[in-house]
């Protein structure tokens, strides 16, 4: 079987996305950023161990920086987690696989 793949986020699918009731995980980022390549590794793992219970995906702010500024991204990499349109989580900086685990669990 297959595992989920990392969504790319943009302004065509990001509401549809985070409107759900299923959890969205969205990590913004850009190519430029070293902290944020160095959380790649992690955005794929949750992706994978959380499918079919959350979707996981990467918002460009390079490519999409009216949604950066919507959300107030100052510093990247910053992740939100999203259910139901509300955001229910946020980071900023780079952080352990278990804490985007415990806010999806939440």
């Amino acid at each position: 079987m297959a595992t989920q793949t990392v969504i790319e986020i943009t302004e065509d699918n990001f509401d549809q996305l985070t409107s759900s009731d299923t959890p969205t995980l969205v990590d913004f980022w850009a190519p430029w950023c070293g902290p944020c390549r160095a959380l790649t590794p992690t955005i794929e793992k949750l992706a994978a161990d959380y499918e079919g219970k959350a979707q996981i995906g990467k918002l460009n702010i390079d490519e999409h920086p009216q949604l950066a500024a919507k959300f107030g991204v100052s510093s990247i990499p910053t992740v939100m987690v999203f259910k139901g349109g509300e955001r229910t989580d946020q980071f900023v900086g780079l952080r352990q696989y278990d804490e985007y685990a415990g806010a999806l669990d939440s």
